[in-house]
């Protein structure tokens, strides 16, 4: 990417190219002055209920991210102020890969949506937006134990197995969530998408790893709660930007669970609000539970579960020989020894081999195009690991360059042929390359013919790990995730495009201070031509209110808004709760 941005921030700078690609430009210009007010009007919510529900000083949090009440952020300012922590922070378009997502937080930057909510999404949104990841996540970044919580939580994630099943789902959710958010959507088109989202997630068989990992970042990331059962507070980001839900989730009616492994049993529907939360006591609580289900996982495990992990992904995987050799590609098959041992493995198509995350030269995913197999475990008779042959013990049983060797494991599986050389790191073998090479099974079953070319035989007596994606991804080139369902952009029409000028010409009065006297004729004209709109009077009623003048076009409005929200019920809260904060003005609580 020729013109990727780094904001002049060392943890942007450091993302690696399968990640940048999922960064698009912000365009600030793009926002309208309804999005603005939008965004105003959701913090201003914020600030006034937050103060005595966060568990942190949410406006403290919020300046410390370079975020403020009155516009939407910029990315440049956003990463100036969050790279004082360590941390910064990219735009995407939408809903990216759980996977991509989680190593984006082991990197320590935050992904931020660059598209904002609609105004009848305003208490609540389906698709990602910049008001949920910069006012939900970024405030609370500047706590220490928190956020290496979350780079921790991104390092285990980037690693989990996820199943064929879960790419699905998430293209499901990540299209709905583009057609609930456009404008203009035919219903029968969502209900489509609804159905089909619902036919997935009905059938998605055992979870993988990355959907139990998802549960839990719900339960904490999204929609945590910290503290005591009986007065918890808020850190989780899905309840901080929801204005909706961060009132009714400390009701009585939402049952609050003691946080802990178990949560993992508990699904969730990012379309409904939660029947329940969980507490956690301490931030270090939320490091030890993940580190409990860590230890269950492939990447930990190894071994013939792990291995059936990659074949049931069908996607590229890695998988590490005891004597750290990588082997990433898509897993079709494996042998198996009575004691439940994997004897080879093998994969189809694009494959590389690696160590230590930097795929080894000359074996990259064009010298493998065919796929690669190989055995796993010890020569029969052997006292220890081939891995751990010295030199001179190669050479005591002739194992060495030029020379023709059969090498018979104890699986059975024999390899006869020409060593061409050998490959090490770290003191341990990690490669035979043979020419005039044949390799069967013990049932006589060829795995290899000589005519095939040269066979790399990898070496190692176990396979100690297991994860998902390419052991070294950038050299692998996994550039193909992008999905094609792009984000709708909106063309507005003319009477729109007015009731933009008329927020836009609120906006300037009411930071200039002056023109109070076009705010009457703006009002007349938003209640005749712009019937719907509630949040523009919303703003010239906070204006004359504050100013303690135009009393009679205070009383006016104020008349207009109850009788509104006395009419649309879809209004009502959104109506009584902009009119309790401009009367309990912001100002008042940032001094606090």
């Amino acid at each position: 990417m020729s013109d990727f941005n780094d904001f002049n921030n060392a943890q942007v700078a450091k993302l690696p190219k399968h990640l940048k690609q999922f960064i698009v430009a912000q365009h600030y210009e793009k926002y309208t002055p309804v999005d603005q007010a939008v965004w105003r009007y959701v913090m201003r919510q914020n600030y006034s209920y937050l103060k005595n529900v966060a568990y942190y000083p949410y406006i403290k949090g919020l300046q410390r991210a370079g975020l403020s009440i009155e516009h939407i952020p910029d990315l440049q300012t956003m990463n100036d102020n969050l790279g004082k922590i360590g941390w910064g922070a990219v735009t995407v378009d939408g809903f990216i890969p759980p996977a991509a997502f989680m190593e984006y937080q082991a990197y320590r930057v935050l992904v931020i949506a660059a598209d904002i909510r609609q105004i009848n999404h305003i208490e609540y949104t389906p698709a990602p937006d910049i008001i949920h990841e910069s006012a939900g996540h970024a405030p609370i970044i500047a706590d220490t134990d928190y956020n290496n919580y979350l780079s921790y939580f991104g390092s285990i994630g980037a690693k989990a197995m996820f199943s064929a099943k879960d790419f699905e789902l998430y293209e499901a959710i990540r299209k709905l969530s583009i057609l609930k958010e456009a404008v203009d959507t035919d219903e029968h088109e969502i209900a489509k998408a609804e159905k089909a989202l619902s036919f997935i997630s009905e059938n998605m068989g055992e979870p993988s790893e990355m959907a139990l990992l998802g549960r839990l970042h719900w339960w904490t990331v999204e929609y945590g709660l910290i503290g005591t059962l009986e007065n918890p507070k808020i850190y989780g980001a899905g309840l901080l930007s929801s204005i909706g839900e961060s009132a009714s989730c400390m009701q009585k009616d939402v049952e609050k669970l003691w946080y802990n492994i178990a949560t993992i049993n508990y699904q969730y529907d990012i379309t409904k609000t939660q029947p329940q939360l969980f507490v956690t006591e301490t931030f270090q609580n939320l490091i030890d539970v993940l580190e409990q289900f860590a230890d269950t996982m492939a990447f930990r495990k190894g071994g013939m579960e792990s291995l059936m992990k990659a074949i049931a992904c069908k996607n590229v995987a890695t998988a590490v020989y005891s004597s750290g050799l990588q082997v990433s590609g898509i897993f079709t098959d494996i042998g198996i020894s009575a004691n439940d041992e994997p004897t080879f493995i093998k994969t189809t198509g694009a494959s590389a081999l690696a160590f230590n995350g930097k795929q080894l030269p000359n074996h990259g995913k064009d010298y493998h195009a065919e796929g690669f197999s190989s055995p796993v475990g010890r020569l029969k008779g052997a006292a220890k690991p081939l891995e751990d042959y010295t030199s001179s013990e190669f050479r005591a049983l002739d194992i060495f360059p030029g020379t023709r060797v059969t090498l018979n494991f104890e699986s059975g599986i024999k390899v006869e042929g020409r060593i061409k050389n050998i490959t090490s790191e770290n003191n341990k073998t990690i490669l035979i390359a043979f020419t005039d090479c044949t390799v069967t099974e013990n049932n006589g079953n060829i795995l290899f013919r000589p005519e095939w070319g040269t066979y790399d035989m990898a070496v190692g007596e176990k396979i100690i790990s297991v994860f998902n994606g390419a052991a070294d991804k950038d050299a692998f080139e996994e550039i193909t995730l992008i999905s094609t369902a792009k984000t709708h952009k909106i063309n507005y029409d003319d009477k729109t495009l007015q009731l933009h000028v008329y927020y836009d010409q609120v906006r300037k009065i009411r930071e200039s201070g002056e023109g109070l006297a076009k705010l009457q004729p703006i009002f007349d004209e938003l209640k005749t031509k712009h019937r719907t709109d509630w949040l523009c009077a919303m703003e010239i009623l906070e204006l004359v209110y504050h100013k303690k003048a135009y009393h009679h076009l205070e009383k006016e409005i104020t008349v207009y808004l109850e009788i509104k929200a006395g009419r649309e019920p879809e209004h009502k809260k959104l109506i009584s709760d902009g009119l309790h904060v401009i009367k309990n003005p912001v100002s008042q609580l940032i001094e606090e």
